[in-house]
């Protein structure tokens, strides 16, 4: 099998330890159902064309800067060059400063997903090594590395024979919780509800399994274009209808009650993977 086109290529380095690796992107939203923006009286694209917002002239590329806004609504502006200027220089390397266990990175600071693998059969052994070890200790890298023009963090975990190097979120850059959870009042829940809950969430136990995933809407998109394109007639789904408001005890009861006629769902692993990180 082919390998996609890496993304990034420098060395990973631990100590005295280096070896030449290649990013490649580990997620991607290519196969989703896409669309342009059409004018719907001639059937042609619409192109995105930049004008100034008070004289509602098109601004050609070259003349195209960016600017920052100050609380005084001027903007500061900023040429390429001297933008370029503040980027660090990449020395192309991800050095790894520390390792914990992967359970002390919660996932809001997962930004984006890689995988890190070795360039030849040179860099193998020294990438072997790494993977190994962390395996062994069961934990995961922290690193750091210059990637497409910024510093990042990244958190480096064993997976099969490779490791996945997802970019971290710096805190600035995650929201505090209490934003959200601030007005959850203190409930105290009755015993019995709290093992009627139990008990339901034991009957669904199941397993981590990406593969069973369906992701409903885009397959809704891509049968809508299909109806379009054949000139079938477009069926509208079927709109579900809103849940009546009812006692929490006995909605629990309820719950066990079908759970309890229901096989046990147990997804099972993706066949042939046999792939977990540390």
């Amino acid at each position: 099998m082919t390998r996609p086109r890496a993304q990034w290529k420098g060395h990973l380095k631990l100590d005295e330890i280096t070896c030449q690796v290649a990013l490649y992107s580990g997620a991607s939203t290519a196969e989703r159902t896409r669309f342009h923006t059409v004018n719907k009286d001639t059937g042609n694209r619409v192109r995105r064309e930049f004008v100034d917002e008070k004289s509602g002239k098109p601004v050609e590329r070259d003349d195209q800067v960016k600017g920052y806004e100050t609380d005084q609504g001027d903007f500061v502006i900023l040429e390429q060059e001297e933008i370029d200027a503040a980027i660090p220089e990449s020395d192309k390397t991800i050095r790894i400063e520390a390792f914990i266990p992967c359970r002390e990175v919660d996932t809001v600071y997962f930004d984006k997903p890689y995988y890190l693998a070795p360039v030849d059969k040179v860099a193998e052994e020294a990438f072997d090594l790494i993977r190994e070890g962390m395996k062994k200790k069961k934990v995961a890298a922290l690193g750091e590395a210059i990637l497409f023009r910024r510093v990042r963090k990244l958190m480096i975990r064993p997976f099969g024979n490779g490791v996945v190097a997802n970019t971290l979120n710096f805190d600035y850059e995650v929201r505090s919780a209490k934003e959200a959870f601030d007005d959850i009042p203190a409930v105290k829940i009755k015993k019995d509800m709290l093992d009627l809950a139990g008990h339901i969430i034991g009957t669904m136990a199941g397993n981590f399994d990406p593969s069973s995933f369906d992701d409903r809407y885009d397959a809704a998109l891509a049968e809508l274009v299909r109806a379009k394109i054949e000139g079938r007639p477009i069926k509208a789904p079927k709109k579900s209808k809103p849940g009546k408001v009812v006692d929490l005890m006995e909605a629990l009861r309820e719950s066990a009650k079908i759970a309890d006629r229901q096989p046990r769902k147990s997804a099972g692993k993706r066949p042939g993977s046999g792939k977990k990180a540390a």
